[in-house]
């Protein structure tokens, strides 16, 4: 266990504390319990003194009773400091993705960040409360014991001089070899969550195309290559149960050969031989235990790099809380811009752009797969940091800016659409959650939401199923600029956000925004012509670079890509795909 993850236990700490306090009052009461069964035998048995065996048997029971006693209350605060943790570790780590810019989660795969907010904290869990047990119950019970042995024959006491050395040297060799073995197995457990979390949101695409069997047999090869390496970490640990119980056996036959003829020529006496065997068992029963603990570490250990690996992941931008607060206008301006997804400077995804856009203009953007439309927008509210250059909104660098003041002003749909579980109402309202009725009814009138959603039986207070699987492609969309409209934005950013909304749609949703948005600046990329074609400026965008920025006629009279576009468009062609 690292600072990292200790420093997660919080208030959970007086637990943590008190359960190894009881868990030792506990172990006390057992290492008495020989003693005193040995004092029956000698004394009540042999001297047939049924008085001494009835009071010696009663503080027995009241003693094994303390034992339990002590025993569950211990229990009981490990469970509690364990589930603390594991709380505050899912807590924290939750809040931190919450933090993180797109390059962090770009980082991150969905399926390995669900893995270690669930499977590696339930191993951490299980490792911390079996620590805070063991460590005070096993160490101490082993070493009380050892003294009891001691102080009864300290030539029966050499035997485990040298069987617990040896049941260490197993243990090492066999947690040594199933390290790294945990690794891969935790590894290809992401793969697998991956493929799963894949799977279900596609699951109407798979259905589509028929490929149910071929997604059936990708998840197999995964399933059956992690079910291998669990085998192979099994057959390694397997060995460890057979070993120990073949020592443990070892240990007690020679307890009984040498402490026999220790009876036999009166060096000991047979109730201390029967204190002996039990001492040994609770020895040998705590170096198995701390074995245990430490095999559980193991597998925690490649869990807590994995947790700690997220908690120390700082988020890649600033957040700026006490910067600017109010973005004057919708204007904005790049300067010098070059962006770089990975830290090689080299591979440009945007190079040198230089443009200006006036608050409240209309700005069409197109181009074709791959030539950084979407990344050129989303340097706006910052969910990238720019490389190199300058990105200006309202008169001032985007860093200047409180971010999430920044991102208030600065309402961006994105190509996927989300939707969350719960009502129409609570999802138009994520972008203000202190919306009137009236005003989230208003927006999505804007985005030609309203007429759709007034014929659900429950109209705003219809339930949005998970991913908003109950709507259409195209209502989700509009839903989702609904959404952005209630903010308020100064520049209102469209990425390819109406591809699924008729062309009819589309051109009341464009209509509605040049007569109520027009102190807006609207950024739209599209791939239909029609939904740009009567913007102020359209921005035409070639492998990173900008290669056209002017009004509709010029472009068609100047631009080869725009005019190409357009001719194929208007003869009855598709666009070009984003």
């Amino acid at each position: 266990m690292n600072k990292t993850i200790l420093s997660r236990v919080r208030e959970f700490k007086k637990e943590s504390y008190l359960a190894p306090l009881f868990i030792t009052l506990e172990v006390i009461m057992e290492i008495l319990i020989p003693y005193m069964m040995s004092n029956i035998i000698d004394i009540g048995i042999k001297n047939s003194d049924m008085n001494y065996i009835i009071k010696i048997g009663i503080i027995l029971f009241i003693m094994a009773m303390m034992s339990l006693f002590f025993g569950a209350i211990g229990a009981r605060y490990a469970s509690v400091a364990a589930n603390g943790l594991s709380k505050n570790l899912r807590s924290d780590i939750f809040k931190n993705i919450q933090k993180f810019s797109f390059k962090n989660i770009d980082k991150f795969s969905s399926g390995s960040l669900v893995t270690r907010l669930t499977s590696d904290i339930r191993n951490v869990q299980m490792a911390y409360m079996m620590m805070i047990i063991m460590v005070a119950r096993s160490p101490i019970m082993m070493l009380m014991a050892l003294i009891m042995v001691f102080k009864i024959n300290i030539k029966i006491s050499m035997v485990f001089l040298v069987a617990i050395p040896v049941m260490l040297i197993v243990m090492y060799t066999i947690i040594k070899k199933a390290a790294p073995m945990f690794d891969m197995v935790f590894s290809e457990y992401d793969e697998l969550n991956n493929k799963v979390s894949e799977n279900v949101k596609a699951q109407r695409v798979v259905k589509a195309y028929v490929r149910e069997d071929f997604e059936n047999k990708k998840f197999e090869k995964l399933s059956t290559k992690l079910y291998s390496l669990f085998l192979d970490v099994e057959k390694l640990v397997a060995l460890f149960n057979p070993a120990i119980q073949m020592l443990l056996y070892l240990v007690i036959l020679s307890i009984f050969l040498i402490g026999g003829r220790f009876v036999a020529n009166d060096i000991i006496t047979t109730g201390q031989l029967t204190s002996v065997v039990i001492y040994s068992m609770q020895i040998l029963m705590s170096v198995i235990a701390v074995s245990f603990v430490f095999i559980l570490l193991i597998i925690a250990e490649t869990s807590i790099e994995r947790i700690t690996e997220v908690l120390e992941e700082k988020a890649s931008m600033d957040i700026n809380e006490d910067g600017e607060k109010i973005v004057q206008d919708g204007s904005i301006e790049f300067k010098d811009v070059s962006f770089s997804y990975s830290d090689n400077s080299e591979r440009l995804a945007l190079k040198n752009v230089n443009l200006t856009i006036k608050s409240g203009e209309t700005i069409g953007i197109i181009g074709s797969i791959g030539s950084a439309k979407s990344t050129f927008v989303s340097l706006i509210p910052r969910l990238y940091e720019v490389t190199s250059g300058s990105v200006l909104v309202g008169g001032k660098d985007v860093r200047e800016y409180s971010l999430s003041h920044l991102r208030d002003n600065v309402a961006m749909v994105l190509q996927k659409n989300t939707l969350f579980t719960g009502t129409i109402a609570d999802n138009i309202r994520w972008g203000n959650e202190n919306a009137t009725d009236e005003e989230v009814q208003e927006v999505c009138k804007l985005a030609c939401a309203d007429e759709f959603i007034q014929k659900f039986p429950n109209k705003y207070d219809e339930k949005i199923y998970e991913g908003g699987n109950n709507v259409s492609g195209g209502q989700k969309q509009r839903l989702c600029i609904a959404r952005a409209l209630l903010k308020k934005p100064k520049v209102l950013i469209l990425d390819d956000s109406t591809s699924a909304v008729d062309t009819k749609t589309d051109a009341k949703i464009r209509e509605s925004f040049a007569n109520e948005l027009k102190d807006t600046t609207k950024i739209i990329i599209a791939q239909r012509i029609s939904s740009i074609e009567n913007s102020d400026r359209i921005i035409v965008i070639d492998k990173g670079e900008i290669v056209g920025f002017d009004t509709p006629q010029n472009l068609l009279e100047n631009n080869e890509i725009y005019k190409e576009n357009y001719e194929f468009q208007k003869k009855g062609g598709a666009g070009l795909d984003e």
